[in-house]
């Protein structure tokens, strides 16, 4: 099935996110590099509009990506979005220059009558990642929104179907962003809906057999939803040559090896456990950069991995990566990495095993219907994302087996705390930080010095962005004196009120 909806990429670690909004709307979108010719387009008869994505570069810089400009003469409508709001600027002989004041961040905006703006008030909350502007418009265009700081913040050809804005509509923290994309795919491309994930089963489950066929693999579990999902699908494409993998790195949540073990005692897929705690404490000894950490725990990973292929004579490695695990990792032309994935950033250049990733495509919120589709378990499919790297990365510094205990024992507490009060399911994801520095406190009426951890729970809906939670105070006062009480090593428990972006979720 060919896309209504394409989405240019030129290098935002947003694209994806833009292709997210569209399928959420059940219309059927996909992201294409933004060299694709006007006439490679011109043979999809099913694409109703373009969107041009943001990116990381200048418009002004050598080497800056470029698109055909063909693709303004298609006739269908055009969407620019930062960057390719510049770009359609440039291209069509209006003027873009460096700007004075540069823009990040929350921005109130004031739109004009606009087709794209139809339901927004006379000002809406919207979100700014810019430092070039727009200054003179391209003929036949007029202005249909401002800011303080951006007379042009977004304008229009009607004639021409051809829209661009300044900020991002994609990311949550537009609070009408949602409504502006619905208004360009809906009303001004005219698409229809045909878009239901859940319905793709059947498709994904087909597409792993062809490429497996009858040859045996072998998958990495961790008890996480994508990995989890990932198993299901390919346990109803190949059966029993499947065997599921659980690699106990020590860094894991605590207890989990048990809680796999029982998880899956009832599924009909063989189930290794693989004790490499030692492998990965030697491995990770003295690393204290977090790319470092990330690729020597991706190498690992794969030599595990293959030595137990091997046993099995498996030649497939599954992986339960999803479009944000690639996204941030900058496997996207223009994309810079923001940081590598242990399953793709990680992996070593040579495979000794093909990869399978039936789920690379899909976003969090797409995972989790198919899992209600395929009739997983609802408290996995609820249960909080955890980083494949484990809390090798959540520990800043030298991720020692102490450390790694600690912060096993204050992700425990904070989750009971969080279960307790019903404010668990109402976050995304919740996670403790291990920070290498000491704070003076009292304790017992004596001079105390002791380690901090950083507590940081978030909510989202695409995990590409987020925001950090409003967790009632008497919650996050409960979570405090049980780190402090019971971990003897903690004084100071702090809270991270940072927003991705310009954070991350995870610190590392």
């Amino acid at each position: 099935m060919k896309a209504q909806i394409l989405v240019m990429d030129f290098g935002s670690q947003l694209c994806h996110l833009i292709a997210r909004r569209v399928r959420c709307l059940g219309v059927y979108a996909e992201v294409i590099p933004c060299d694709a010719s006007a006439e490679e387009l011109k043979r999809n008869k099913r694409l109703k509009g373009l969107i041009l994505s943001g990116g990381p570069d200048s418009v002004f810089e050598e080497g800056s990506p470029q698109c055909d400009k063909g693709i303004f003469d298609l006739g269908i409508p055009v969407l620019g979005i930062c960057y390719g709001h510049h770009l359609i600027a440039q291209y069509l002989d209006g003027r873009v220059i460096s700007g004075t004041k540069k823009e990040f961040g929350l921005t109130n905006f004031m739109p004009k009558e606009s087709r794209l703006f139809n339901g927004l008030k006379e000002k809406e909350i919207v979100w700014m990642n810019h430092g070039d502007t727009v200054s003179e418009l391209p003929p036949g265009f007029h202005v249909i929104g401002s800011t303080e700081n951006c007379p042009i913040a977004a304008f229009e050809d009607t004639e021409k179907n051809i829209f661009a804005v300044q900020f991002h509509p994609e990311v949550t923290h537009t609070v009408k962003g949602g409504r502006i994309i619905k208004n360009f795919v809906k009303n001004i491309c005219k698409a229809r809906k045909d878009h239901d994930v859940a319905q793709m089963v059947p498709t994904i489950i087909g597409k792993i057999k062809e490429q497996i066929g009858d040859r045996k693999a072998v998958i990495g579990l961790s008890g996480g939803i994508d990995s989890t999902t990932a198993a299901a699908l390919v346990d109803r494409a190949i059966g029993k040559n499947l065997t599921a993998i659980f690699v106990d790195t020590g860094y894991m949540r605590k207890d989990e090896p048990e809680l796999v073990k029982k998880t899956f005692s009832s599924w009909p897929i063989t189930l290794n456990i693989v004790d490499a705690r030692e492998r990965f404490y030697s491995a990770l000894s003295g690393a204290r950069d977090p790319e470092v950490k990330r690729k020597t725990i991706g190498k690992l990973f794969i030599d595990v991995f293959e030595e137990e292929a091997k046993k099995t004579g498996a030649e497939v490695l599954v992986q339960g990566t999803i479009y944000p695990d690639r996204i941030e990792s900058g496997i996207t032309k223009h994309a810079s990495t923001i940081k590598s994935h242990h399953n793709v950033g990680g992996l070593p250049e040579k495979l000794n095993v093909e990869l399978c990733e039936p789920l690379d495509w899909l976003y969090k919120d797409e995972v989790r219907a198919i899992a209600h589709e395929l009739g997983l378990p609802k408290e996995l499919i609820g249960r909080h994302p955890f980083p494949g790297p484990g809390i090798a990365i959540r520990i800043i510094g030298e991720p020692t087996r102490d450390r790694a205990r600690i912060v096993q024992e204050a992700t425990a507490i904070m989750e009971e705390e969080l279960a307790r009060s019903g404010y668990y399911d109402k976050a995304s994801q919740a996670l403790c930080v291990f920070l290498p520095s000491k704070t003076v406190g009292v304790q017992g009426d004596a001079r105390a010095y002791k380690d901090i951890i950083a507590v940081r729970i978030v909510t989202t809906t695409d995990f590409m962005t987020a925001s950090f939670s409003n967790v009632p105070h008497d919650i996050l006062e409960r979570i405090s004196t049980r780190i402090t009480n019971e971990i003897r090593e903690i004084g100071r428990v702090v809270y991270d009120i940072t927003n991705k972006p310009p954070g991350t979720i995870e610190w590392e």
